[in-house]
Formats: C-alpha cells, sequence, structure tokens
C-alpha cells in the first residue's frame, strides 16, 4: 500500500461488509420464529423473503388489534380467529364481577356512560360485606366506563362475604 498506509483495499472492505452482512441475516433469522422458517437449509434470500412475511403478518395483526381497540375492549369479546370472522358478540350493560382470594377482594362494575351510580354506594355496599377500600380506578374506554375496586378484608377472623356483595352489587346496578 503506497501512500495510503492507514486505508483499507477495497476488496477488504468488501469482505468485511458481505461478513456484516451475513451477521445481520442470520440475527434477523434468529428473531424470526421457526413455523415460519423451512427446516433444510435455505439461501439468505428465502430467510429476507420470509423474515417480509412475518414483518407483514405482524403488520396486518396489529391493524386489526388497532381496530379492535377502536371498536371498545369490552364491546366485543373475540379471538384472532373470530376477528378475521367478523363476529362480535356485545356485553349486556352493566356487568358486575367479584373476585375473591384469601383476603382479598377484587370488583369490575362496566357500565355504559349514560348509566350514573354513585361510588359511595358502592363503598357502602363493600364496607356492609366487611371489605375495606385500598384502591378505585376508573377508565373510559369508548362507550363504557370500567371501575376497578380493591379491597381487603377489614377482619381475618370474619372475613368477607363476596356472594352477597355481589349479588347487593347487581341489585344496586339495575
Amino acid at each position: 500500500m503506497k501512500g495510503g498506509e492507514g486505508k483499507m483495499d477495497r476488496k477488504t472492505v468488501e469482505k468485511l461488509r458481505r461478513m456484516q452482512m451475513k451477521a445481520l441475516c442470520l440475527k434477523l433469522a434468529n428473531l424470526i420464529p421457526q413455523d415460519y422458517l423451512s427446516k433444510e437449509n435455505t439461501s439468505q434470500q428465502d430467510h429476507l423473503d420470509r423474515a417480509a412475511a412475518y414483518i407483514h403478518n405482524l403488520t396486518q395483526r396489529i391493524q386489526k388489534l388497532k381496530h379492535r381497540k377502536e371498536l371498545g375492549i369490552c364491546n366485543y369479546m373475540e379471538s384472532d380467529t373470530e376477528i378475521e370472522d367478523s363476529t362480535k358478540l356485545e356485553f349486556k350493560f352493566p356487568v358486575v364481577e367479584v373476585r375473591h382470594q384469601d383476603q382479598n377482594l377484587e370488583v369490575l362494575l362496566i357500565t355504559g356512560l349514560k348509566k350514573k351510580f354513585a361510588l359511595h354506594e358502592v363503598i357502602g355496599i363493600l364496607e356492609e360485606g366487611g371489605a375495606d377500600v385500598v384502591n378505585a380506578s376508573f377508565s373510559i374506554v369508548g362507550n363504557k366506563i370500567i371501575h376497578t375496586i380493591h379491597c381487603q378484608a377489614i377482619s381475618s377472623r370474619i372475613g368477607l362475604e363476596a356472594s352477597r356483595v355481589s349479588e347487593m352489587l347487581q341489585q344496586l346496578m339495575r
């Protein structure tokens, strides 16, 4: 190398570029699920084609999930196959769900935007059932309001009356 002692020749630069591209293709192939790759030895071009197909499928799935989110998470329950079939199951409002585990109680209330209820009445029912409210939050998703209330038993000896709480909340929400 006359006069350009710090520079690499074109051949070396090209060899390094090919090695880097091969390493990147291998890295990409390792990110693609095995069911998208064939079992036999395939070329880098095949790996790139399959990676592109996988990315395209992911993009379509993201679009379907965004559309589903826009429709309202709780308004429609559907699996991925049901999304493709455009089958939609509507919830009947209000939804009251009471989950009881050990000394904890979780209450999920889902109502339409027009359904009004007083939160203090819900808390009163929970306290009557032996629960102390630890946390309460709500979210508005589409045309629904989702209330989540976390409780603990006031007394570990007495416990919680989850079934009674559930019945009383069902009556309140009607």
